[in-house]
């Protein structure tokens, strides 16, 4: 095998963004439909369960409603058995107040003697009737355990209609014991269901503890007829709806009991109308999907077409960079390509001004690599000037180098954004200070420091501080420096002021400290210097202009022209 077959074996076999996007779209269709009929039949549980709540709220409100309404007629009859007349026997003032009380009320009010005959009713002129009550085992228990009890449907001997009854006993004493009994039409209860609304196709009944119906809605039944649709006495109480199996097919039921009456509110309605919005999707899926299908096959076509070209221009815009030629932004339909050929537009530019930048770099490094050789070498001059022997040139020299050296780790450390007056001051300070701080005082505003200048004011910082240890104030253990400065008409006025020590004596000799402060900072910094003798201790002041001291005042530096 060839050397160009062995690379044409070992290639990946390329294929057209054509095919590629086919493959998208049946990735993207295929799982799309499927996951949309997951997403269709959870989306159709979570309705069911919000059906389920709003039917066991609807119902657990209905309940509510009717024993609220049975509440108030408790209440009513409480009031009125209350009556003073009522305790003084006056039965016929009684009678009379309550047959006023009651009028358009569609309420009735009876008493029965404990032999369970009617004293009087409301519903008949007054009088004892004689006639007995339609409900003796109520008006039993009411009698025996001394409690309200509010019973299950009654026909009226009387009124001739499906009514309850409120049974509340009451001791008169010498007029013995009583049951005052209200008495309301059962059917009243059917506006308290029309006025809470259930979903389309489902019914809901009132049932009593004997399943006939107090109230239902549409063509369940009428009051007082047998609950008939399915058992609700095998039913039993859940907190959420239920399946059952009937003649008529399945159903969703929910039953939830009066604790008052221990009447049951029944809600129920064929599976068929719960599943019907989950049928409806399904079929507006299916129909969907095929006029998604016809429109991405269009959209296919177009954005194949479209990407192509593009991708075709921006392998163009690739080998021009690769050929150093200077690539042009343009207006590609794609974003993403459009934003590619920027990219390649602004690394053609970022290469050429990185060349010329290595250039300067190279050159900058060069600069200070002098610079440095120059400041060390005035150094090991001026130190060798002051040394009497070949270890205390060593020692001076050494402590000058480390003073050089924590200026410029300041300058690594924070680079072109410059280095703070305040924290050079510290570090210089440092391997000399005492350990009482109070002998050592450092004031100022923020003001950064160029390169030279931090270089420049690190040495003088450094001998002051030599001197300060050798002579001045940290020469024994009481003396005190302060270190100030103040920024008034453009220039920076430092004081260094030594207390507390005896001022070293002066002479013709110039040391490399003298060098350093006098000339260095006046000359490198266009400085004004100043060296102050007090009684108790040197006083040093510099007046240095901003514009030789401060980054952003600085005047850039003159790139050198590159020599022949």
């Amino acid at each position: 095998m060839t050397k160009t077959e062995t690379e044409a074996a070992g290639k990946p076999r390329t294929r057209s963004i054509v095919q590629y996007l086919v493959v998208i779209a049946l990735l993207t269709l295929l799982p799309s439909f499927v996951f949309a009929g997951v997403l269709l039949q959870r989306n159709h549980a979570a309705q069911e369960a919000v059906l389920e709540t709003l039917v066991l709220a609807t119902s657990r409100s209905l309940v509510q409603a009717v024993e609220r309404e049975i509440s108030a007629n408790e209440t009513t009859l409480r009031v009125l058995a209350t009556s003073p007349s009522f305790y003084e026997g006056d039965f016929k003032g009684f009678y009379d107040r309550t047959v006023m009380a009651l009028a358009g009320t569609g309420a009735n009010l009876f008493v029965i003697d404990p032999d369970f005959t009617t004293l009087l009713s409301t519903r008949s002129p007054f009088g004892p009737s004689g006639s007995k009550t339609a409900d003796p085992e109520s008006a039993e228990k009411a009698f025996s355990t001394g409690q309200t009890v509010v019973t299950d449907l009654v026909f009226g001997a009387v009124s001739k209609e499906w009514v309850y009854n409120i049974l509340m006993p009451i001791d008169l004493g010498p007029f013995g014991k009583k049951i005052v009994a209200l008495n309301q039409r059962a059917d009243n209860f059917s506006n308290t269901l029309l006025a809470n609304k259930f979903p389309d196709g489902w019914s809901t009944a009132l049932v009593d503890n004997d399943d006939l119906i107090i109230a239902a809605s549409g063509d369940v039944g009428q009051t007082g007829e047998l609950f008939e649709p399915f058992d609700v006495s095998e039913l039993p109480l859940t907190t959420g709806w239920q399946r059952i199996d009937t003649p008529a097919g399945g159903m969703r039921v929910v039953v939830q009991r009066s604790a008052l009456t221990g009447w049951r509110m029944v809600t129920w309605a064929p599976e068929g109308v719960i599943a019907r919005p989950l049928l409806e999707a399904v079929i507006s899926l299916v129909v969907g999907g095929v006029l998604l299908g016809a429109l991405v096959s269009v959209g296919l076509l177009w954005v194949s077409r479209t990407i192509g070209s593009s991708v075709r221009g921006l392998a163009r815009d690739a080998r021009a960079l690769g050929r150093g030629e200077q690539v042009v932004a343009r207006a590609y339909p794609v974003a993403e390509i459009a934003e590619v050929n920027e990219a390649l537009a602004v690394a053609s530019r970022q290469r050429l001004a990185a060349e010329r930048e290595v250039h300067f770099l190279m050159r900058e490094v060069a600069h200070r690599s002098k610079n440095q050789m120059t400041v060390i070498s005035a150094m090991a001059k001026q130190t060798a000037r002051g040394a009497d022997d070949v270890a205390s040139y060593v020692q001076g020299f050494e402590k000058r180098i480390m003073g050089l050296a924590r200026s410029t780790d300041l300058l690594l450390a924070h680079g072109r954004a410059g280095v703070l007056l305040r924290e050079l001051v510290e570090h210089q300070l440092e391997p000399f200070c005492p350990e009482d701080p109070a002998r050592k005082s450092i004031s100022g505003p923020v003001q950064r420091l160029n390169t030279q200048s931090a270089q420049t004011l690190g040495m003088a910082l450094h001998e002051l501080s030599t001197n300060a240890v050798k002579y001045g104030a940290f020469g024994g253990d009481k003396g005190r420096l302060v270190v100030d400065w103040t920024i008034a008409d453009d220039k920076l006025n430092l004081v260094w002021r030594e207390t507390g020590a005896l001022v070293p004596p002066t002479g013709d000799r110039v040391g490399f400290g003298t060098t350093v402060l006098k000339s260095m900072v006046g000359r490198s910094l266009r400085a004004e210097v100043e060296r102050i003798c007090h009684d108790d201790g040197i006083e040093w002041r510099f007046s240095i202009p901003l514009t030789s001291i401060d980054p952003d005042l600085a005047p850039p530096p003159v790139e050198p022209e590159d020599s022949e």
